[in-house]
């Protein structure tokens, strides 16, 4: 565990009958972490440029955190949490003070929440230090892309940041399904209809479906999580609509692994034809601490959908060079997450050390540096 961060002393004060929760949430945003912890039988902790900091306060009870989730949960998910134990909502600060992404779970009886904090509006891809390749990639006019990566790595920003760049430039109507809805969007050139699972639409599958009869020209999906959301999703990128999407997936060729695994072993030379066909890129990420000690900053594999990756999707014998692929294909601005390491630590924004932290092939990472004479 890192050191204890203390609470400011803004956050500190518990004034009117505002939500118990409502003090560390405060702080979180003070210090600029990422996440909330709260625990029965610990102090809580808040995670900052990736390090979990515990905050110089009193360990929390089962009654707090429970009450704490009594005061936020909202009336219709009280049934749902009583009966599975588990609760996805959004939440935010009066006054403009913070949104945040809740989940609420039990563990050994006792309520913990873990609450994300996210952007109150989107922040532009100009803005997030990506590829420019991302802006392309965010007009495609029909198809599919994934942005993909381990949970905190930022897909939800980046998702956001393209919306909005489609929102700022084109006149589309634009429909999100979330789970929950986290980043809130004004209409612009675009008209954008955002809607939460569970409140406004049962679930992804269903949501996508009717979605389908609101005359959309982009469709995002929060996440696909099942054989049927990834079906849906699958069928509106072929017929004519722009759809995005996120996966937990770790690089390119893993993410095109995953989808066609969602089917059954006689349905998937199908598959591998339709995301031939539909896919238009697949954009991955990581988080690195920036060399300044500002914060992190995003390293990302690009993979645009050229023929030769058709061809290694379509093919089982050819997928796995789809890395090879990416590496060789700076011409369509493609790049692996190495390519980018060396770039960024060439740029002095990362450190070696840092770099060869998240690094695919650390080893190999190190060659490419000395073969530039970066590093000794």
């Amino acid at each position: 565990m890192a050191q204890t961060t203390g609470v400011p002393a803004a956050a500190a004060q518990q004034g009117g009958a505002e939500p118990l929760i409502t003090p560390y949430l405060r702080a979180l945003v003070e210090l600029r972490g990422s996440d909330l912890h709260c625990k029965a039988g610990s102090p809580p902790r808040v995670r900052i440029d990736g390090r979990l900091r515990q905050l110089q306060a009193p360990a929390l009870t089962a009654e707090d955190t429970g009450e704490m989730l009594r005061q936020i949960l909202r009336p219709d998910l009280v049934e749902e949490f009583a009966r599975t134990g588990e609760a996805d909502f959004a939440h935010s600060l009066p006054g403009g003070g913070g949104r945040f992404r809740v989940n609420a779970f039990r563990q050994r009886g006792a309520v913990g929440l873990v609450l994300r904090r996210v952007a109150a509006q989107a922040v532009p891809l100009s803005a997030l230090g990506v590829p420019p390749v991302l802006e392309q990639l965010a007009l495609e006019p029909r198809g599919l892309l994934l942005v993909t990566g381990p949970t905190g790595s930022g897909k939800t920003t980046t998702l956001a940041g393209m919306i909005d760049h489609v929102n700022s430039t084109r006149e589309s109507n634009i429909v999100t399904l979330e789970d929950p809805i986290e980043i809130l969007h004004s209409d612009k050139m675009s008209l954008i209809s955002q809607r939460e699972v569970r409140l406004d639409t049962a679930d992804f599958t269903t949501g996508l479906r009717a979605a389908m009869r609101q005359d959309p020209d982009v469709i995002l999906v929060g996440e696909m999580r099942d054989t049927e959301t990834v079906k849906a999703a699958l069928s509106a990128a072929e017929t004519g609509h722009f759809v995005m999407s996120t996966l937990h997936t770790i690089d390119a060729a893993e993410t095109i692994s995953r989808i066609i695994d969602f089917f059954p072993p006689h349905e998937q030379k199908q598959v591998r034809l339709a995301l031939a066909g539909s896919l238009r890129g697949i954009v991955c990420q990581r988080l690195v601490p920036r060399a300044d000690g500002r914060g992190r900053c995003v390293v990302m594999e690009v993979c645009v959908n050229t023929g030769r990756v058709a061809d290694a999707i379509a093919d089982p014998e050819k997928t796995h060079h789809i890395t090879d692929l990416i590496r060789e294909g700076g011409y369509y601005r493609m790049q692996t997450f190495d390519q980018h390491l060396v770039t960024l630590v060439r740029d002095g924004v990362v450190t070696l050390e840092d770099a060869q932290q998240v690094a695919t092939s650390p080893h190999d990472l190190g060659v490419e540096l000395r073969r530039l004479g970066l590093v000794a």
